[in-house]
């Protein structure tokens, strides 16, 4: 009588089990990342307006705002290559990584040239 009990109480869990793995899942991924930062002055520590900002590869481009503030949005997950130039600044590149379903931030400072 054990075994038959033993029987049932594994196949009852094992039945759970695949219940809730099929409806706990979401058939909707978001395979897609979020890319934002701030472009500063790397002595003052100032937001930095108007700087140009290329993304690599893609070739996706923007411009940081009056607070220094860009975004680049329904990334593919990927490596990329953050490529910020702006007049007067030295042009600065960083590599990142965007991970699926998240948000990653990626700050550039730019360094002023002397002249």
């Amino acid at each position: 009588m054990k075994t038959i009990m033993n029987k049932l109480m594994l196949a009852a869990s094992l039945a759970i089990v695949l219940l809730c793995s099929g409806s706990c899942s979401n058939d909707e991924h978001d395979f897609y990342s979020t890319l934002y930062g701030t472009v500063s002055d790397s002595r003052t520590g100032d937001p930095v307006n108007a700087a140009s900002i290329i993304l690599s590869p893609g070739g996706k481009t923007t411009v940081s705002g009056s607070d220094g503030h860009y975004e680049f949005t329904d990334l593919e997950v990927e490596q990329y290559t953050i490529t910020v130039q702006k007049d007067g600044y030295a042009t600065n590149r960083k590599t990142v990584s965007a991970v699926s379903g998240e948000s990653v931030r990626a700050d550039i400072p730019l360094t002023p040239v002397d002249e």
